[in-house]
């Protein structure tokens, strides 16, 4: 896949936990994309996200980090992915998104991050939550697992 595509926020945490199943998969896939010319992006969101898991308590389905441990990745995954700008559009975007779509509750989050999609003009979104994105048409759905069996064929 040649271009650029967002990796979603469960894409970088899987990356980041070596006893998840779904670790190589997640690691494998970004390599792959690159391999194949694609520019793998994420936004302040992803980022935040990735914080807000990391650094909650296990017992709240969380990594249960320190502050400076979540801090050194953070500054890792910034020099290995390319952070895409917040922008005022995306604002916009989102609300139309959710009204057209009859967004609910958590989902919103999810439409926020295919708002900044549109803005930022990526039509391509490494997830392993397909379900949650299925309702945006417009924007196709990479799914790691599917992603890297592909490439070892």
């Amino acid at each position: 896949m040649v271009g650029q595509i967002l990796a979603d926020t469960n894409i970088l945490l899987r990356g980041v936990e070596p006893g998840h199943p779904s670790h190589v998969v997640a690691a494998n896939a970004t390599y792959t994309l690159g391999k194949q010319g694609g520019i793998v992006c994420v936004l302040p969101q992803n980022l935040i996200e990735f914080w807000n898991v990391c650094t909650r308590p296990e017992q709240q389905n969380g990594l249960g980090w320190s502050a400076g441990r979540a801090d050194k990745e953070l500054e890792r995954l910034e020099t290995i992915f390319t952070v895409l700008p917040e922008s005022p559009a995306i604002y916009s975007e989102w609300r139309a998104l959710v009204r057209d779509n009859s967004v609910l509750g958590k989902q919103v989050h999810d439409a926020r991050i295919v708002a900044a999609m549109n803005v930022h003009g990526i039509t391509a979104l490494l997830t392993f939550n397909l379900k949650d994105f299925k309702r945006f048409q417009h924007i196709e759905l990479v799914d790691p697992d599917s992603l890297v069996n592909s490439d070892i064929e």
